[in-house]
Formats: C-alpha cells, structure tokens, sequence
C-alpha cells in the first residue's frame, strides 16, 4: 500500500526544482475536486508541482466540490506533465490556448446574430406595412 505524504515539507521534498520555474500553464480539466486532486497527485509523482482553479463558470461558492476544474503547472514543467497525462490516458491534454473561444471570434458571432435579427427585424416590418 502506497503511503501519500502529509506534511507540506514532505510533499515540497517530491518537487523538482528545474519543473518549478516560469508562469503556470493549463495542462489539463477535471470534472470535480476531487479527480483534480487526483491528477495533482500524479503530477507530483514525477517532481511536477501543480495548483488548481475553478474553472470559468464554476466559480460559485454553492457548488463546493463541485464543478470543473484547471489544473496548472509551471512553464519548465509543462512537457513532463503532459507526457505523463498522456501516458496515464485519464484526460484529454489541453492545448496552450485552453478552450475559451478567442474574444474577437465571439465577438464577431454576437456581431452576426445582431445584424441577422436587424434583418429580420427589418424584413417583418416592411411586409407587415
């Protein structure tokens, strides 16, 4: 049985000094707290430190535990996490953008859909007429 360690000094000791360096970078989503927690763990196996975050959307007090969530790492450590994501096989690595769509490619949508509903808009007034 393996034994986790509990202290922070204890888990600071697993961390790899040359993985600990640079911005932090999201690796990867988990469902819950827990599954993040999970991957936190693995992630720390191989010297990686990580932190997590609520993700967008799911910053509500009400949920708790619940909720999807970022895991992020340092930018030195970014190429190990992923390999070992990968290997384990129990999430879709995400790419380096994340998955937010870009704000000038939502706005444009939001642009379209206006002018569409002005055209509608537009068209039932002059049949209407």
């Amino acid at each position: 049985m393996t034994t986790y360690p509990s202290t922070r000094e204890e888990l600071a000791d697993k961390v790899k000094p040359e993985l600990a360096d640079g911005d932090l970078v999201k690796v990867a989503g988990a469902r819950n707290q827990s599954e993040a927690e999970f991957l936190q763990r693995l992630l720390l196996e191989v010297g990686v430190p990580s932190v997590l975050r609520r993700a967008r959307g799911f910053d509500v007090p009400e949920l708790l535990a619940a909720g999807q969530r970022d895991v992020l790492v340092p930018e030195s450590g970014v190429d190990v996490a992923r390999d070992v994501l990968l290997q384990a096989d129990l999430v879709p690595v995400l790419p380096d953008s994340g998955t937010a769509a870009p704000p000038v490619r939502l706005l444009a949508g939001i642009l379209i859909v206006l002018v569409l509903g002005a055209l509608v808009v537009f068209l039932v007034t002059e049949l209407l007429a």
